[in-house]
């Protein structure tokens, strides 16, 4: 019956979906709720009807993304499905309403969320359209270094000279990670298999090497507008764990005008989907 609330009361442009054609209700859909959450619509009407029994701190945790809960309501979901909420020792992938506005408001620049092991948690429109759509993907697919160190598909091209710079601060954040959060199996299942499949990753984690973001350039090839060349920069949200990357464009530039015009067409004529790296 909660689940039925919370998603009755969240409307889809708060979500960043489209709102259009005859709706019942102002909420979400429960089709809307699946695709957002990488769920079934199936699972969705078992867990509503109390049907589906024992839910996955992960699925949880997708459900209260998806539905935006506030950080009571998400321990509230956690009680109601039998589970202990994430606690100090484990990755927590709330994401503040504060941080939440910022990719609502900022819809000129293409911003993603991610959580301490660079798990895509968040993204707006514009990165949609630039990167592809991640809501089909799941598990390990939303992962940024999982996709870098296996080699999976990426809009993105690196020099030799950034790609050594992203990975030496990106490894040095997994271990910095395993530090803050030693009861999560979800980073140690993740570092135990980077090391088994990545045999760069293998080597840099053993090195013990020591890395940091900084403003870089990303070179991104879009199938509909082309080759962009974006500056690439990490915040950290106040107050949690939580990194913002942030592509932008200088005022005039070529890139400029190619990002305008993908704000403008979306992920409409989108013909693949890829994470970057």
């Amino acid at each position: 019956m909660a689940l039925r609330g919370w998603r009755d009361r969240t409307a889809p442009a708060a979500v960043g979906l489209p709102v259009g054609g005859v709706r019942r209700a102002a909420g979400l859909r429960r089709e809307e709720l699946a695709q957002l959450a990488g769920l079934s619509v199936d699972y969705i009407v078992r867990l509503e009807q109390g049907r589906a029994t024992s839910p996955s701190p992960q699925v949880l945790s997708a459900l209260a993304r998806s539905l935006r809960l506030s950080a009571a309501e998400r321990a509230h979901l956690f009680l109601l499905a039998g589970q202990a909420a994430p606690g100090p020792g484990q990755l927590s992938e709330h994401i503040p309403a504060g941080v939440r506005r910022l990719l609502d408001q900022l819809d000129g620049a293409p911003l993603s969320v991610h959580d301490a092991a660079w798990n895509l948690t968040l993204w707006n429109p514009l990165w949609a359209a630039l990167f592809g759509d991640a809501s089909a993907q799941r598990g390990r697919d939303r992962n940024i270094v999982w996709r870098h160190f296996t080699g999976l598909p990426s809009r993105v091209t690196h020099t030799p000279e950034q790609e050594a710079r992203f990975e030496a601060a990106v490894v040095a954040d997994l271990r910095a990670a395993t530090a803050r959060y030693p009861t999560d199996a979800g980073l140690r299942s993740l570092i135990k298999d980077l090391r088994g499949n990545s045999t760069a990753f293998a080597h840099l984690w053993d090195s013990g090497i020591v890395g940091v973001h900084a403003t870089d350039t990303k070179t991104i090839h879009h199938p509909d507008v082309g080759t962009l060349t974006l500056d690439c920069d990490v915040l950290m949200a106040p107050g949690s764990d939580l990194r913002i990357v942030a592509y932008t464009a200088a005022p005039g530039s070529d890139a400029s005008g190619r990002l305008a015009l993908l704000n403008v067409i979306g992920t409409q004529a989108m013909t693949e989907n890829s994470t970057p790296a």
